[in-house]
């Protein structure tokens, strides 16, 4: 986890094929950065993620975009995800991550940061789970929830796309009632789990609920959340991200489902509490954020 890791052996650099060149000399890694990394970059450098084999319009693929672009130092952060449409982008992201099990990532992503912290003491290094509902909300809610009782130093991302889109369409935790699947024919006989409250409840320090439907506010509150984690404690963001296939809609369709979510079920919520908000105060004056 360093950006040397990155830099090109001289003697293969005549056979290295240009995206690997571009990816280190163009990249925005936070080495090369004066200013606090995001969005604003995306049109004119590498991206670290820039293809995946998602379904086209997937508003996953655009919000992990988002996510990769504001972390706040790109090459010092190992991501851990779990079984789901989004492990489809991970091989593809110029950056370290752990597949774990099915609902085990923070359980995975606690030993790392434990490990980070005690092996590199002096130097800044980001752990941030990414998963789907049905590991996060549902088959990993235990382990989601013991790192926040533990106050572990670690970021929790969940796309929520309210089903588990990658198996048939069965309902989870996060689904709607009275949503109606494939393998839910008879509709969700409960209200959706809020794990943003959940997640305030049960410890974390920086909480919020939105769609990814307004990348400045998903960049903000990314980069936001991690830096919050390093010094404060657990935090988690819980970030719409629809199935298209699933509730029926075309490819250009996911970004105006989410914008009519922005008013409705993922109207926004934020919390965050008074140790991090000085925190946060105090990154903004040292031009962090």
């Amino acid at each position: 986890m360093a950006i040397d890791i990155y830099k090109i052996n001289p003697e293969f650099r005549d056979i290295m094929p240009q995206e690997i060149i571009d990816l280190e000399e163009k990249a925005t890694w936070a080495e090369n950065q004066e200013k606090p990394r995001g969005i604003k970059e995306l049109p004119d450098t590498k991206e670290l993620l820039e293809e995946h084999s998602l379904c086209a319009g997937c508003p996953e693929a655009a919000a992990l975009r988002y996510v990769l672009s504001s972390l706040p130092k790109p090459e010092e952060t190992i991501i851990v995800n779990s079984t789901g449409c989004t492990s489809l982008m991970f091989p593809h992201i110029a950056l370290h991550t752990v597949h774990s099990l099915f609902g085990n990532q923070n359980a995975v992503a606690t030993g790392i940061k434990r490990v980070l912290d005690w092996r590199f003491p002096d130097t800044e290094k980001d752990v941030v789970v990414l998963a789907g509902d049905g590991a996060t909300v549902d088959i990993g809610l235990d382990y989601t929830l013991q790192s926040f009782f533990r106050q572990e130093n670690i970021t929790t991302i969940c796309f929520d796309n309210e089903v588990y889109a990658n198996t048939g369409g069965q309902e989870s935790g996060a689904t709607a009632k009275g949503q109606v699947f494939k393998m839910a024919p008879t509709g969700k006989k409960f209200e959706k789990v809020k794990m943003w409250e959940l997640a305030v409840t049960s410890g974390c320090h920086y909480s919020m609920n939105m769609t990814a439907s307004a990348p400045k506010a998903v960049a903000k509150a990314v980069r936001e959340a991690i830096l919050v984690a390093r010094e404060i404690g657990p935090t988690f963001l819980n970030i719409y991200t629809p199935c298209i296939l699933e509730i029926g809609l075309s490819a250009n369709e996911g970004l105006g489902e989410m914008k009519d979510q922005d008013k409705d079920r993922f109207a926004s919520f934020k919390y965050v509490s008074p140790a991090a908000e000085e925190f946060l105060k105090k990154c903004k004056a040292e031009g962090r954020l």
